[in-house]
Formats: structure tokens, sequence, C-alpha cells
């Protein structure tokens, strides 16, 4: 199926229009916010087996290029984790649910003045990754994700015993993020949005027109926030009435990225 845009006029009568490549007409004025498990990259059954495709490489460093540098992941996962999958490229990024920053691919990741997890909590919740061994526990420094693809079965047990923790420390500033197949947890007060919002200050991401692509809950955030930026909002997978269109899997935004860097006619 083609990527569409839809328009909130045409949402009574259904009708959607291929989102073109004319949207952004002039890439030296953008900045393109990229989410990646689920966005630009397959789900995978653990968060270690997903795949860069070889094509994706290139067309985010030819990206890179046509922005002057305006191009950042944005993604729950640390940015040494989005290293080690983006090996060799290094790229600007906000990492750790808007944690972390780095600005370009040459600099050093920043923290963005957000607390880490208490460590007596962190434990007792890493612990619920007991209740199964299918179970995956993902320490990401600011946060905790335990991911249950592989034993969907766990979901509920899973969030009655993070409602019982949270229950417990009623004055912990905990905040719960659903995803697909994983609850993450980290401390609240900042987000993905968050992070953008520091980012877009920031050059070479000051001034410009930001797209953010995303697909999940954790992406809501920054579909929220791009109206007071001028900037643009795409779902992938979903439809959500914050964004200006969706995608419907990963390869249609792969597609349409590589799109971006073909002549005009």
């Amino acid at each position: 199926m083609t990527t569409k845009l839809v328009r909130p006029s045409d949402q009574a009568t259904s009708n959607q229009v291929p989102v073109p490549g004319a949207l952004v007409p002039h890439l030296d004025q953008c900045a393109l916010l990229l989410d990646i498990d689920g966005t630009l990259l397959d789900l995978a059954p653990t968060p270690r087996e997903v795949w860069v495709p070889p094509e994706l490489e290139q067309t985010l460093t030819n990206l890179l290029v046509r922005t002057s540098g305006a191009l950042a992941l944005v993604s729950g996962r640390s940015i040494n984790d989005i290293d080690l999958i983006f090996a060799p490229m290094r790229l600007p990024a906000v990492g750790g649910h808007g944690a972390e920053m780095r600005l370009s691919g040459e600099g050093e990741a920043i923290a963005t003045h957000a607390p880490p997890l208490d460590s007596e909590l962190k434990s007792r919740l890493a612990a619920i990754a007991r209740i199964s061994p299918g179970i995956l526990l993902e320490d990401k420094g600011y946060s905790l994700a335990l991911h249950y693809r592989l034993a969907p079965h766990t979901e509920k047990a899973i969030y009655e015993a993070v409602a019982a923790i949270r229950a417990e420390n009623p004055e912990a500033p905990l905040e719960v993020l659903p995803g697909k197949s994983v609850c993450e947890i980290k401390h609240s007060g900042f987000t993905k949005a968050t992070g953008v919002l520091e980012l877009m200050t920031r050059a070479p991401f000051k001034g410009r027109r930001p797209i953010f692509i995303g697909d999940d809950v954790t992406d809501e955030t920054v579909f929220a926030i791009m109206p007071e930026l001028r900037g643009l909002a795409f779902s992938v997978g979903r439809y959500s009435e914050l964004t200006s269109g969706h995608f419907d899997e990963p390869r249609d935004v792969r597609n349409w990225l590589a799109r971006l860097l073909e002549p005009a006619n």
C-alpha cells in the first residue's frame, strides 16, 4: 500500500491522497527527526535482532549532507545502543526518551538534566523479569524495559506487578510507557518531546522546519509539539489525529526518505 497523507477535511469521506515529494521541497530548510524501531527499522523478536538495510545507511548519509547535518534519530534507546545498531555510522540523536542528546556524529552525547531511576526501585522493577524466561530485561540507564514479545501471555502480569510497585511507592515520580510488546518505566519529567524541544534550539537544527516520523505511543508527545515548531508529523502503522498522515510500515518510510533525494521534476 502507498504512503498516505490524511487531511482533517478528508476524514469524513475517507479520501486519502499519496504523500507528495513536494511536501518537503527544500531539505536545506528542514530538520528530519526519525524514530528507529517500528519506524525506520522493522520490529524484531528481540531488541538486539533489528537490522539496518544497507540502502538505508546510504539514504541517511545522503540526507545528512542535504540537510547540512539537521537529521537526528529520536529513540527510547540509549545513544550508545543506537551507535551499536547503526555502526559504523554515528548520527545526531535524542536518546533515552529525551534523557540524552548528541548534536553531531562527531560530538559526544550530553545529558539533558534527566534524573535516572532510583537504584532500589530499578532493582525491584528488574525482578519482574523473573515472571517468565521469555521476558527480556533491558536496562537503558535512564529507564528499564521489560520486553515480552517472546512471552505475550505475561503482559497482564507485568503491568500488574509494575502497578503494585508504584502503589507501594506513591511518592516515586515514575512514568510507565506501554509499547509494542514492551513495558518501559522511567523517571517522569522528561520525554521525547522535551528532548526534541531542546534539540531544536541548537545548531544546525535551530530555525528549521522539523519533520518527525514515529510509530509508538511514546512518539505522541512529539506529534503534539510539531504545530508550535511549524513542523509536520507522520505516524507509522496506525493513524493518529496528531499527524499529517501515516505510513503503513517501515519499508514505506525508507522508500519515502530515498525519494526525497530524487531530483525534482
